[in-house]
């Protein structure tokens, strides 16, 4: 059985070491411990592609952002608001270098990914709950947002 408190250790170890990945095997136990690797955004920020995985932990579930009804005057012109589930920083695409996951226009269905929050160096996908044309996204990339902020108007269809 494996000692979790070991990989705790290791973990700290990696981290203070800046060490990327480490294997071990101790007879029929193997542990594979990886970091992922820093990439600048341009922006001044750092963004990791990856969360650090322990091959014996499962992931934690994706999250998806609840949609929930605008005020007075945003119910008026019948759009749906869909808000931040998470303290984080919002990234519109996967990588720099990638396009962004939703435009202004594009029409989404439940389950598209509208973006990436990222929360304590685990990176969440933001899934639409809700068919629609995006109105707007009132999130910048690379942006901290609050929990219960908005993202995104999404006109339904």
């Amino acid at each position: 059985m494996v000692d979790v408190e070991k990989i705790r250790q290791l973990i700290e170890m990696m981290v203070a070491n800046d060490l990327v990945e480490i294997s071990l095997r101790d007879g029929e136990e193997e542990v594979n411990l990886r970091r992922p690797q820093v990439v600048s955004t341009g922006t001044g920020m750092s963004v990791l592609p990856a969360p650090a995985q322990v091959s014996l932990v499962p992931p934690p579930p994706m999250t998806s952002a609840p949609a929930l009804p605008l005020s007075s005057s945003a119910k008026h012109e019948d759009l749906i608001e869909i808000v931040s589930p998470m303290v984080g920083t919002f990234f519109s695409a996967s990588d720099p270098e990638s396009p962004p996951f939703v435009d202004v226009g594009r029409q989404v269905q439940p389950g598209t990914v509208l973006c990436i929050l990222e929360a304590m160096k685990v990176f969440n996908e933001i899934k639409s709950e809700v068919s629609g044309i995006i109105e707007r996204i009132l999130a910048k990339n690379a942006q901290a947002v609050e929990y219960g902020q908005p993202l995104f108007l999404v006109r339904p269809v």
